[in-house]
């Protein structure tokens, strides 16, 4: 059963912008704070922004101002509207739960297959 999908990814130049979109399924999504994650070529995969069921929202600095979550509960769908991209900003980019603070430990999702977005001229 296919819990994560992402979309929304491309190629873009620098300065450009694209809005990401997850489905979840209700048993990812309800209730819990849910992330947009990054993984770089040869990078681990980071936590980039995460909003909580009632819409407070938390960034890394790499991102902030830049990059807004938000969420639609009525249609288990989180977006990531990435604004000022950076060639630097080139990774796949996968939604699943995520911590509210970087210390709590939570039950990810099987990862979905992401989305691939590539900032460059």
């Amino acid at each position: 059963q296919v819990q994560l999908v992402e979309s929304g990814g491309g190629l873009v130049q620098p300065g450009g912008s694209l809005r990401l979109s997850c489905a979840a399924s209700g048993s990812v999504f309800n209730f819990n704070t849910m992330g947009w994650y990054r993984q770089a070529p040869g990078k681990q995969r980071e936590l980039v922004a995460r909003i909580s069921n009632y819409g407070r929202s938390k960034y890394v600095d790499s991102v902030k101002d830049r990059f807004i979550i938000s969420r639609d509960n009525a249609k288990n769908t989180v977006y990531l509207q990435m604004n000022s991209l950076k060639p630097e900003d080139t990774a796949v980019y996968y939604c699943n739960r995520a911590p509210w603070e970087l210390s709590d430990i939570v039950d990810v999702a099987p990862w979905g297959q992401g989305t691939q977005v590539i900032v460059s001229s």
